[in-house]
């Protein structure tokens, strides 16, 4: 704490006998205490340690039992004096805006979140007493006003960032468990939506909390914000979620249109979890599918792995929504859907990209891309071509993720595209036969099951592209098992001859 010089005496200082404060007393100490906090900003530290220090005398006082017991008239504006008085510690603790390039920015905050939280445990102890005392509680009115700033305060501090410390952690996450205890909710999910669907919850609230720093010139000033909606977001799922659509997606997309990747990549996750628990018939309403789509395909040109990553798997999982809005009578070609648009530019990007993390990336993706469009992946078959049979060429390093994932993806596209695949043969074949070459006579630290691994997916490929061209395959390589002085390159070629039966692939 902050040393601080003499100040005023509190009005319960020098009132010892029982039953001495009086109901505005303790009105005028609460009042006191949030005057502090709200004080000229020259003396605001030492006026706030001094605030903390009475408030803390004040909580351990007997007669401050009277705030959650009694049914005195005069002490019933108390409930909403005691959750401003909440809101201003839950401010004080609050970590300040991050400026641009330093490391330590937050040095005191744990230390600050620590004391408060200590003081909200004291708070939170003397409501779960009330509760359990014979006297005719006021206990839920008074929680109501507490129970959202507490719950901002306690997410604040009780996660792993930049400002908090283990002990700020440890402390925050014991003021969340009691607030849960206290409010009879058997989770964090239960406290937000109800316990059970008569029970209105407190969701509401706290995004009425949140909104005044959740705007798009308020949202940086206090940098946990964006961490606590994340958070208290991904708590809240179908079939409650739907109903907050309103006071979610706002938010969701400005953090996601932000240049800073991090924030793309968390409004990114708060996007992906609302397309999960929503339903589709919401999100179409008003174009908001729409909207989605466009804010998510943008971020399709970053060169971030992990915000192209989070992009692709909520686009997946919008694709079925956005298809719902379509209907293909069967007159003529099917429409050109949003897979396309986005199987397109990904390809584009696939191409000529040289970085391994982003190559791994797109080729981990690709598969859903295919089993997405089926049969209709032939409309991408020449540039698909000279992706796989150029990520075929380059090593990927140890685990090979990228060249198992092509070879993935080459599976199902023989399946779906058999008719399409003979006049391709050559051209497969020679890449399949030099991928199996360069892995049998690898030297590098590939691991031996990777090894076995691509061997094992390359010979299924040779197998499925024998199929699709009628039995061609096994005549090419029928003399190939003789001259082979390479025992895996032979063991392949002899495993095609023997499980190939010349038959078409099934489409799937």
């Amino acid at each position: 704490m902050e040393p601080h010089g003499p100040r005023e005496s509190p009005p319960w200082e020098g009132s010892s006998l029982p039953g001495a404060w009086s109901s505005s007393a303790l009105g005028q100490a609460f009042s006191q205490i949030l005057h502090q906090f709200a004080g000229q900003e020259s003396r605001r530290g030492k006026a706030r340690s001094a605030a903390l220090e009475d408030l803390a005398a004040l909580l351990e006082a007997k007669e401050c039992d009277r705030l959650f017991e009694g049914s005195d008239a005069s002490l019933r504006g108390m409930p909403e004096m005691l959750g401003q008085v909440a809101k201003a510690l839950g401010k004080y603790a609050a970590p300040a805006e991050e400026p641009e390039g330093r490391g330590d920015r937050h040095p005191d905050v744990a230390e600050k979140a620590a004391a408060v939280a200590l003081l909200f445990l004291k708070l939170l102890r003397k409501v779960e007493a009330a509760k359990n005392s014979l006297v005719c509680p006021a206990w839920k009115t008074s929680l109501r006003p507490l129970a959202g700033p507490i719950y901002v305060f306690a997410v604040t501090h009780s996660l792993e960032q930049p400002w908090t410390s283990p002990r700020s952690q440890e402390v925050a996450g014991q003021v969340l468990a009691l607030l849960l205890q206290v409010t009879e909710c058997g989770s964090v999910a239960g406290f937000l939506h109800g316990e059970n669907e008569d029970e209105k919850g407190r969701f509401t609230a706290i995004m009425g909390l949140l909104k005044p720093d959740l705007n798009k010139d308020s949202w940086k000033n206090n940098p946990a914000t964006k961490y606590v909606f994340s958070w208290t977001l991904q708590k809240v799922t179908r079939p409650w979620l739907s109903q907050h659509l309103e006071r979610t997606l706002p938010p969701s997309l400005l953090i996601s249109d932000d240049y800073q990747t991090e924030n793309k990549i968390l409004g990114v996750h708060c996007l992906h979890h609302i397309v999960l628990n929503v339903p589709a018939a919401d999100l179409l309403q008003y174009n908001r599918a729409q909207v989605l789509y466009h804010a998510l395909f943008n971020h399709l040109y970053a060169r971030e792995h992990h915000l192209i990553q989070a992009v692709l798997l909520c686009l997946l999982d919008l694709f079925p929504i956005l298809e719902k809005a379509q209907h293909w009578k069967g007159d003529g070609a099917r429409p050109t859907t949003h897979c396309d648009e986005v199987l397109q530019l990904i390809l584009t990007h696939m191409e000529p990209e040289h970085r391994l993390l982003l190559r791994r990336t797109y080729s981990r993706n690709l598969p859903a891309f295919v089993k997405r469009l089926g049969i209709l992946t032939v409309r991408h078959l020449k540039r698909l071509e000279r992706v796989i049979i150029g990520y075929l060429e380059v090593y990927d390093g140890p685990e090979e993720e990228a060249r198992l994932k092509i070879l993935e993806t080459l599976k199902l596209l023989l399946q779906y595209t058999w008719p399409r695949v003979s006049c391709r043969l050559v051209v497969l074949l020679k890449a399949l036969l030099k991928l199996i070459c360069d892995v049998a006579r690898d030297s590098s630290l590939t691991p031996e099951c990777v090894k076995s691994a691509l061997l094992e997916e390359a010979t299924d490929c040779l197998i499925l592209l024998d199929r699709c061209a009628s039995g061609r395959v096994k005549g090419l390589l029928a003399k190939i098992p003789r001259s082979c002085e390479d025992s895996q390159v032979g063991n392949c070629i002899r495993r095609v001859q023997q499980l190939s039966e010349g038959a078409p692939c099934d489409t799937t």
